[in-house]
C-alpha cells in the first residue's frame, strides 16, 4: 500500500508542474500573434530554463515526500492507520480525492502541500522579454495613437517626417515611430537626426529572404512584407490600440491626425468596419468636389497609403501574414469578410512629386457627428439615393445633354462595359478580387463637371465577381 501512495504522490507531483506551467504559461502571453524571432527565441530560453529549474524542484519535492513516508509510516500497519484517519467527519477538511485508491488524510494532504506551495510565497511568473511601459491613453481618456512610418534606403524620407512633425498638434498623443529595414546608413542617419521627436527601431532580421525562382523580379515585396509583420507585430506589442501607416514617400493634409482622431471609435462601435484610410484612388481634382472636404465613404476596396487599424484586427491577420503582396492578399475575400473602409471624399495624403489634390483646409472632424457611416445608418440613405436617380448615358454626360442639374447614375452590368466607361471617363479601371476602387456595393460615386454621378451595377446585383480582376 505504501508503494501504492508513493506512485500517487510522485504522478501528483509531476501532473502539478505541468499543469502549472500551462496555466503560467497562458495568462503570461500578451500577444496571440507572432511576435519577431528575437523576442521569440529570448523568450525560449527563458521558458527552457525555469521548466529545468522547477523539473529539479519537483524531484526534490518528490524526495521530501519519499522521506516523510518513511518517517511516518514505516511498517504495513498504515493502512490501518490511513483507513482510520479517513473516517473522520466531513467537516475537517476537504479531502483529496483519487478514484480507484485510498485516499489520503488531511495531515497528509496539508504535509505534502505545504511542500509544494508553502505558505504566503506566490508562484513564479514567467519572465517575458523587457517591454517599456506605454501611455496609451491620455488624461482626458483620449486615445494614443502612434504613427508607424516604414522605411528602407530613401533618404528623401525627410520630406514625409518634417510634414508629419509640422502638422501633429501633440507628441505625446501621435508619438512617431520610424521602423527602418535595409541597413541603409544614410537614411538610418538621417532619421536620427529627428532626436526625441520620434522613436527609430530597426528590423533584425536582414538575412536573404527566400523567393520562388520564377518570382525572383519580386523580391523586394517579399521583404516588404516581412518588414511589415515585424514592425506591427512591434508596436502594437508596446500595447497600443490603433496603428496609423504611412509609408516613407507620402506627405500628410493639415487635418491628418484630426481626421484619425475623429474617426477612430467607427471602428471600435462597427464590426463591419476594418480600416479608416486617408486616401481617394479616384482623387484627382476633376473627380472631386472641393467644396466638400467634410465628405467621408464607406468603401469595399482596401485603399491603403495612410490608414489605421486596430490592435485587435492585426490579431486577426498577423497569424495567416502573406510572404509577399500583402495588400493584394488583404483584399482577399478571406480576409475581407465583407468588411469595409472608410475614405475620404479628398484624399489626406499624397506621394512625393505626384501631382494630385490633398486638402489643404482644416476640417474638424472631432466636432462632427459622423454616426452616418455606421452600417445601419449608411446603407438604406446610401442605395436609396443612388437607385432613386435618373440613368443616363456617358455620352450624354459627356456631350452635356443632361437637361436637369443634379447628381445622376450611369449605369454597367459587365465588366467590359464597366472598364470602357471608366477608361473614357479617366477613372481607374482595375479590379482586385472583383472590387473595383472606390466602390461600394458595386457603386463608384465621384464628381463630373459640378455634378455628383454614380456608376452602379443594375438593382438587383449579387456581389462582386472575383473573374473580373
Amino acid at each position: 500500500m505504501r508503494c501504492h501512495k508513493i506512485l500517487i504522490i510522485a504522478g501528483f507531483l509531476v501532473i502539478w508542474t505541468f499543469v502549472f506551467y500551462y496555466f503560467m504559461l497562458r495568462n503570461s502571453v500578451d500577444f496571440p500573434y507572432p511576435e519577431d524571432n528575437y523576442r521569440r527565441k529570448e523568450m525560449s530560453k527563458k521558458i527552457e530554463h525555469q521548466v529545468k529549474q522547477e523539473l529539479k524542484k519537483s524531484e526534490k519535492l518528490t524526495d521530501a515526500v519519499l522521506q516523510y513516508l518513511k518517517i511516518n509510516f514505516p511498517s504495513e500497519n498504515s493502512n490501518k492507520k490511513v483507513e482510520t484517519e479517513t473516517s473522520q467527519p466531513k467537516d475537517q477538511g476537504p479531502q483529496l480525492q483519487l478514484v480507484g485508491v485510498v485516499p489520503l488524510t488531511d495531515k497528509e494532504q496539508q504535509t505534502i502541500m505545504s511542500l509544494v506551495e508553502p505558505p504566503g510565497q506566490e508562484q513564479n511568473n514567467l519572465e517575458l522579454p523587457h517591454v517599456e511601459s506605454t501611455i496609451i491613453h491620455l488624461k482626458d481618456h483620449q486615445p494614443v495613437i502612434p504613427i508607424l512610418v516604414l522605411a528602407c534606403n530613401r533618404v528623401s524620407i525627410a520630406n514625409c517626417l518634417d510634414n508629419l512633425i509640422q502638422y501633429r498638434p501633440n507628441a505625446e498623443q501621435f508619438p512617431i515611430i520610424v521602423s527602418q529595414d535595409c541597413g541603409d546608413e544614410a537614411t538610418r542617419n538621417v532619421i536620427l537626426s529627428y532626436g526625441p521627436q520620434l522613436t527609430l527601431v530597426e528590423q533584425p532580421d536582414q538575412s536573404d529572404i527566400f523567393v520562388p525562382p520564377r518570382e525572383k523580379k519580386f523580391k523586394g515585396y517579399y521583404k516588404i512584407s516581412r518588414h511589415y509583420s515585424w514592425a506591427l507585430n512591434y508596436t502594437f506589442s508596446q500595447g497600443y490600440e490603433y496603428v496609423v501607416i504611412v509609408e516613407d514617400d507620402l506627405n500628410v493634409a493639415p487635418d491628418f491626425y484630426e481626421y484619425f482622431l475623429g474617426t477612430h471609435h467607427l471602428l471600435k462601435e462597427d464590426p463591419s468596419l476594418w480600416c479608416i484610410s486617408a486616401w481617394n484612388d479616384n482623387g484627382k481634382a476633376k473627380f472631386i468636389d472641393v467644396s466638400r472636404p467634410q465628405l467621408l465613404y464607406r468603401t469595399d476596396f482596401f485603399p491603403g497609403l495612410g490608414w489605421m487599424l486596430t490592435k485587435n484586427l492585426w490579431q486577426e491577420l498577423s497569424v495567416k501574414w502573406p510572404k509577399s503582396f500583402w495588400d493584394d492578399w488583404i483584399r482577399h475575400p478571406e480576409q475581407r469578410k465583407d468588411r469595409v473602409c472608410i475614405r475620404p471624399e479628398i484624399s489626406r495624403t499624397r506621394t512625393f512629386g505626384k501631382i494630385g489634390v490633398s486638402n489643404e483646409e482644416f476640417v474638424p472632424f472631432t466636432q462632427m457627428n459622423l454616426s452616418y457611416l455606421l452600417k445601419d445608418n449608411y446603407d438604406k440613405t446610401f442605395l436609396n439615393t443612388v437607385y432613386t436617380l435618373p440613368i443616363v448615358t456617358y455620352d450624354e454626360l459627356r456631350r452635356r445633354l443632361i437637361s436637369k442639374d443634379g447628381p445622376v447614375r450611369i449605369q454597367y452590368v459587365s465588366r467590359e462595359q464597366y472598364k470602357r466607361i471608366t477608361k473614357m471617363l479617366g477613372l481607374m479601371d482595375d479590379f482586385k478580387s472583383g472590387v473595383p476602387r472606390t466602390a461600394y456595393h458595386g457603386v463608384v460615386s465621384f464628381f463630373y463637371e459640378k455634378r455628383r454621378v454614380y456608376l452602379a451595377p443594375n438593382l438587383n446585383w449579387k456581389g462582386y465577381d472575383l473573374s473580373w480582376s
